[in-house]
């Protein structure tokens, strides 16, 4: 006898968007102001502007020649390691942000380095760079932002929200602050706080598909299905191609059992993602509910192909099976389910041997 069952949603709506590499606005100076030849200003110069052009090899061969006229040429030193750091050749950059560091103790210096630092996986080296940072210039806004991130990565979300917030105290238009703030708050279940935050954020900048993506996903958390789905469209007006905001608006109109609208919208992320196990197993899940258990099957079968370590695919296709009487396809969906790790499968497969 099939008994009903409640077949699992899965929606990825942890969509956090942190800030991407920047260089601080004071980094590149035209004029030079240590002392020393002529040729080495001209060559240092010329490294600026083809540095401001977006030539960056030919920049580098400028701060070379730079520092081959003189050797203790701070500014062409840590130029020459913000270019590279552009680049993303993050070892050799911070080799030139360490001798820059040894004429002269600056902030930009440390920041840079800590971003290199950051690129390359150091969490800790560049937490402490950012906090050097900080020490030399204490309203450093992108220290803060950046150490913040790092605090919201290593799950230390209160510290980050303190980071973000003196990041906001410094520069009041920070937009990705406000966005990423607002996703801490949401870590802490904070949501009526992360609202506020995205909404700042948007009112900023009203541009950013992510933060009306993550607005919605507060929402939607908050039971309000409707107001999700209005900003989830508003994320989608903003960047056409966003294929989580696709999936995660198809997943409030499930929440709201407009199931045919949610397999609108998880086909549609599937067409602009191929390989997007969760937006198959999601649309499984749609078609579960309007009884298209075959339907269901294959697109678990394809949640499946793509990720083949995806256990809520097996416990749902197990659910899906039991429907079909496909009882032992169903117990041995529910035992790989169990096997990686998700324990709901267990009160399914009661009756398994």
């Amino acid at each position: 006898m099939n008994v009903t069952r409640t077949i699992v949603l899965i929606g990825g709506l942890l969509l956090i968007q942190f800030q991407s590499f920047t260089q601080t606005d004071s980094v590149f100076q035209a004029k030079v102001v240590d002392d020393g030849s002529q040729e080495a200003e001209k060559f240092y110069n010329s490294g600026i502007a083809n540095f401001s052009n977006k030539k960056y090899t030919e920049a580098i061969a400028d701060f070379d020649r730079a520092i081959a006229l003189k050797a203790d040429f701070e500014k062409a030193y840590y130029n020459r390691g913000a270019t590279k750091l552009e680049l993303k050749e993050y070892k050799s950059a911070i080799s030139d942000f360490d001798l820059s560091l040894t004429f002269a103790q600056n902030a930009d210096s440390y920041f840079s380095r800590g971003q290199a630092k950051f690129a390359m996986g150091d969490k800790e080296g560049a937490t402490a760079d950012y906090s050097k940072t900080l020490e030399i210039n204490p309203k450093h806004a992108q220290a803060f932002y950046y150490r913040g991130g790092v605090k919201f990565e290593n799950g230390d979300y209160k510290g980050a929200i303190e980071d973000y917030t003196s990041a906001i105290a410094l520069k009041s238009d920070y937009a990705y602050a406000y966005n990423d703030r607002g996703s801490a708050k949401r870590q802490i279940d904070d949501l009526d706080g992360a609202i506020i935050d995205y909404k700042k954020a948007l009112l900023t900048n009203a541009d950013m598909a992510f933060t009306y993506n993550n607005l919605a996903s507060a929402k939607r958390k908050k039971g309000d299905f409707s107001g999700a789905i209005a900003d989830y469209t508003e994320a989608i007006k903003k960047q056409k191609d966003y294929y989580l905001a696709y999936n995660n608006r198809g997943s409030a109109k499930f929440d709201l059992g407009d199931y045919k609208g949610a397999i609108d919208d998880f086909t549609m992320a599937i067409q602009l993602k191929s390989d997007y196990a969760y937006a198959y197993n999601n649309r499984a899940s749609a078609k579960y509910k309007l009884q298209d258990y075959n339907g269901a099957v294959a697109d678990c079968n394809k949640a499946i192909e793509q990720n083949p370590n995806y256990g809520y695919a097996y416990l749902n296709r197990g659910i899906i099976k039991e429907m079909l009487h496909d009882d032992p396809g169903s117990c041995l969906d529910w035992k790989k389910a169990i096997e990686l790790g998700v324990d709901a499968a267990r009160s399914y497969s009661g009756h398994c041997e």
